[in-house]
């Protein structure tokens, strides 16, 4: 019996001493866990702390569970567990803590690993942006694909058309400026004073504003006292496309500062927070000439602003982000925000617009110069001209043909130009490439004929004068961008159905001034005639449909009205101008020199105008006859109409002044 029991006792011992063996095997594998997480020598630093380091080297089961817990808690108060059920449980919570040291640690290798994958690539990177800086600064800039780039575009520079017809046909001489000698001379005389004003040139278009401006500082360079320097600069720029930003981004006239956060600056800048000055226009003309064609098109707020320039001669840039105690800031940019840049030029400006459409601020600080419009002898000049550049010869009446359709200079050598390229294809035609181009080009009708049907182009002048008398037809005169115009007026006269019941017609497109001429004009033929235009239905047409913006038809329909009540012819090769006042006096009117030029070109003997303009013309060089009249009385004169024998009759068969006549005697 004694060794049974000692048998049972062996077993349950073994088997204690295996379990014990077991879990102490597990807490010396949970201990080369925790020490491969965070290392051997951080486990003795921390056992240190813990007060662990005796309990690591005891070989019992509850001295090492104890050290393996105060190591993974980092608590030194846990305390030794001695039975197996407490053992068990401390080394459940062990492995659970452990895990979840393990799983932060294996987290944190992923990320230092990607971190220093990421800062490795960086610096990979950075090494070779600093051997890229470094070769740039050895071999320069270029790469294959720069280069390639350049390639193409020497390409593209090495093949280029012959000089367009505009550019050789272009007067490269002030002394190539036909029609335009005072207006050209007086503008040279304005800038090249020592005291140079600046200038506004009106015209039409197509008469030589832009050449002479272009020519004009060179002219002005060769006169001892003008105040341009040899290389004085010419800028040119037009107000069509000169387009800025109110919000101060950009501004191509006056100029902008680009701030390093909105617009963008240049690297060296944009690092440091810099903002960057961009000068403009003004300044680059600096010492010289700025023209700008098309000025009148330019924005009005843009004209204030050029205006300050122009009284200040200097351009001001202002920057939140300007800091001049900043030690990074280039001396330059200071001062360009401290003093501004220098804008001392003259201003040479063109447009086609009426000078109520410019700014009255720049008008006041401007000398105005007018161009004429081109006549057609001139217009005849410069076609003959353009022919010989071209090395052609024309038709006899080519370019007095071409006369017929364009008042522009410039329209006139487009005309010579593509009459030269239908007569050139046409000579040329069955040609080979390789064959030479013809020596010689001869301009024929038929070569215009072909430009005029294809361009659509009509006769500039339709009205004619005609050496002859007319009734009821009157030619008056009026003026459209700085360009006369011939305007023609009829008026016929029928007696009214009653006494006092007639009415009066008249175009509504001619608009409210010339009607308000009309009635004017009834009013004075009351008074010249003794008749009350009431008693007769009128009509009074503007031939065209032209609105009529101004009191200067006023005369023109006082004859046409004249005429068809009194059954009186008017000459068909005068024309007339001039306000008319109540009082039958023809008041002074605008625009006499343009008004003189369609006369002229419309063929017309002579031209009356009002005594109060009869100073604005030179009757020696006008090559027209020029009536100066006071009055309605002088114009009828003039014109050698005599007073209206008898007036219409109303469907009564009883003349007005017998009508009256007969009344009266009634009433007496």
């Amino acid at each position: 019996m004694a060794s049974g029991a000692d048998t049972r006792t062996e077993r349950r011992l073994r088997r204690r001493v295996g379990a014990e063996e077991e879990l102490l095997r597990h807490v010396g594998a949970l201990l080369d866990l925790l020490a491969g997480a965070i290392g051997q020598d951080q486990v003795v630093l921390r056992a240190g702390k813990v007060s662990a380091l005796k309990l690591l080297r005891s070989a019992t089961l509850p001295d090492r569970l104890c050290a393996l817990g105060r190591l993974v808690f980092e608590d030194p108060t846990l305390e030794r567990v001695t039975t197996r059920p407490a053992q068990r449980k401390a080394i459940a919570e062990i492995e659970e803590a452990l895990a979840e040291l393990l799983a932060q640690r294996s987290v944190e290798d992923t990320i230092d690993r990607k971190v220093n994958e990421k800062v490795s690539a960086r610096h990979q990177s950075y090494l070779n942006d600093l051997k890229i800086e470094a070769l740039r600064e050895d071999g320069g800039p270029e790469t294959p694909a720069t280069q390639a780039k350049l390639a193409e575009l020497d390409a593209l520079s090495s093949r280029k058309l012959a000089l367009d017809a505009m550019a050789r046909l272009r007067p490269a001489h002030l002394r190539d400026l036909v029609g335009q000698d005072e207006a050209v001379a007086a503008l040279i005389a304005k800038i090249s004073s020592p005291y140079p004003q600046h200038v506004i040139l009106y015209g039409p278009p197509g008469v030589g504003k832009t050449t002479a401006a272009r020519l004009a500082l060179e002219a002005a360079k060769a006169r001892p006292y003008a105040p341009f320097a040899k290389d004085a600069p010419f800028v040119e720029a037009n107000g069509t496309t000169l387009r800025w930003d109110p919000r101060e981004t950009t501004n191509p006239l006056l100029g902008s500062v680009h701030d390093p956060i909105y617009q963008g600056s240049r690297r060296e800048f944009a690092e440091s927070g810099i903002p960057e000055p961009k000068l403009g226009l003004v300044s680059r003309a600096h010492g010289g000439v700025l023209f700008i064609d098309e000025i009148g098109e330019l924005d009005p707020v843009l004209q204030t602003r050029l205006l300050k320039v122009l009284e200040d001669k200097r351009v001001n840039f202002e920057s939140s982000y300007f800091d001049e105690s900043a030690p990074n800031v280039p001396e330059y940019v200071k001062r360009l925000f401290r003093e501004g840049a220098p804008a001392d030029f003259i201003l040479i400006g063109a447009t086609t617009r009426e000078p109520d459409e410019i700014d009255p601020a720049i008008r006041s600080r401007c000398a105005e110069l007018y161009f004429s419009p081109l006549t057609q002898n001139q217009i005849v000049t410069i076609a003959q001209a353009a022919m010989r550049r071209l090395g052609a010869s024309a038709a006899r009446g080519i370019a007095q043909q071409i006369a017929t359709y364009t008042i522009e200079g410039r329209k006139a050598v487009q005309l010579v130009a593509d009459a030269y390229g239908v007569a050139l294809a046409r000579s040329s035609a069955g040609k080979r490439r390789s064959e030479a181009m013809p020596a010689h080009v001869n301009i024929t009708q038929e070569d215009l004929q072909a430009v005029l049907r294809s361009g659509r182009f009509v006769a500039h002048t339709p009205a004619r004068a005609r050496a002859r008398r007319e009734i009821g037809k009157a030619f008056g005169l009026g003026v459209l961008h700085h360009v006369g115009s011939l305007i023609e007026i009829e008026a016929l006269a029928f007696p009214a159905s009653a006494a006092g019941k007639g009415s009066v017609r008249f175009n509504e497109t001619a608009g409210t001034m010339a009607r308000d001429s009309v009635f004017n004009a009834g009013s004075v033929l009351r008074s010249l005639l003794g008749t009350d235009p009431a008693d007769f239905d009128l009509h009074v047409n503007v031939i065209g449909g032209g609105n009529i913006d101004g009191p200067s038809a006023g005369l023109a329909i006082l004859l046409a009205l004249y005429s068809a009540l009194g059954r009186v012819p008017l000459p068909q090769d005068v024309a007339v101008t001039g306000e008319l006042s109540l009082a039958g006096k023809v008041r002074g009117v605008g625009g006499v020199v343009e008004k003189l030029y369609a006369a002229r070109q419309a063929g017309m003997r002579a031209i009356v105008l009002p005594a109060e303009n009869a100073r604005e013309i030179d009757a020696r060089l006008s090559g027209i006859e020029v009536i100066a009249a006071h009055d309605v009385a002088e114009v009828l004169r003039a014109l050698r109409i005599k007073r209206a024998p008898k007036l219409l009759a109303t469907k009564s068969g009883v003349s007005l002044k017998t009508r009256k006549r007969s009344t009266a005697s009634r009433g007496n």
